[in-house]
């Protein structure tokens, strides 16, 4: 054999091992990073692609890291956390979903060389929910017409974490922004930053608590039937959940773009609560529920 076919021959050979590199398939902690990120393993698996499994990491700062050292090739992020990494948390483009998306995967791709793809039109942000009699009866639909209610007497009271009731991009910023303020006794603290807990003490009306923290696509919404209001001042930033990858690894395997964003494209924020019901509430493994899922899109055989 010549020296010329040799190399060709070796350089055959080193790309189908590079191409058969596995993709390290990360995720958060919580269920519906769970959910997530076992969405982008099946894909991907679906897709031929090798990939391994190292969901339900850790937090946002574990996990991110992880990212940019090169310990995972993807996993799924919201676009509004894109203002905390590059410290532009008053930059209004993160409170448009479009502007958000565009400028999270401008900066990370130039500064990290990370590849954000189309997110889901979920917008999982904090907001404040209410049992829907209580809903019913105070006419209340956004976050005005809650000012409206409390600042006319009504018997809020709201269940949240410390974090959400003293955090200068929670509670704090809803009451400077809708121009109310709650009371000590109008507030329930709960220790942790479990939103089924402040959920289901709205939802019975533990303590006489009638109004509670969430996250937007939380699973204890569907089953409680707590009405969400309506932020129309755009106090929360933008979070819509995305993959991003690696450039790199999203280079070796271009196929796997098209198939991951029709996965994403339709967990609306309702669709999402269904799903996360069943990881929340009923208990079911993140694994099962994401294939199921995708074999009802069409995603998965």
């Amino acid at each position: 054999m010549s020296r010329r076919l040799a190399g060709i021959v070796l350089a055959l050979v080193a790309c189908a091992v590079q191409a058969q590199v596995p993709v390290r398939v990360g995720s958060k902690a919580d269920n519906e990073g769970a959910f997530l990120g076992q969405v982008i393993l099946q894909v991907l698996r679906h897709e031929g692609v090798p990939a391994v499994d190292r969901t339900q990491l850790g937090p946002t700062s574990i996990v991110r890291r992880a990212l940019l050292n090169g310990d995972l090739d993807v996993y799924p992020e919201y676009t509004g956390n894109a203002a905390f990494f590059f410290h532009r948390e008053s930059d209004p483009s993160f409170r448009d979903a479009g502007k958000a998306y565009a400028l999270a995967a401008s900066l990370d791709l130039a500064a990290n060389r990370l590849v954000w793809l189309t997110p889901a039109p979920a917008d999982n942000h904090w907001a404040i929910g209410v049992r829907s009699d209580v809903a019913k009866r105070e006419d209340l639909h956004t976050l005005r017409d809650l000012a409206r209610w409390a600042n006319g007497g009504g018997d809020v009271l709201l269940a949240g974490s410390a974090e959400f009731v003293e955090s200068d991009a929670a509670l704090p910023a809803f009451q400077s922004t809708y121009g109310f303020s709650l009371r000590g006794d109008q507030l329930l603290v709960l220790a942790g930053g479990d939103t089924s807990a402040t959920i289901k003490a709205a939802a019975e009306g533990i303590s006489g608590v009638n109004a509670s923290m969430v996250y937007s696509t939380d699973g204890a919404i569907a089953i409680t039937g707590l009405t969400v209001l309506a932020d129309p001042a755009h106090v929360e930033m933008v979070y819509q959940p995305a993959p991003v990858f690696r450039e790199e690894v999203l280079q070796r395997y271009p196929g796997v773009r098209a198939p991951l964003e029709a996965a994403f494209r339709p967990l609306t924020v309702d669709v999402l609560r269904r799903l996360n019901a069943r990881t929340q509430i009923d208990g079911e493994e993140a694994s099962k529920v994401a294939a199921d899922y995708l074999r009802s899109e069409g995603l998965l055989k």
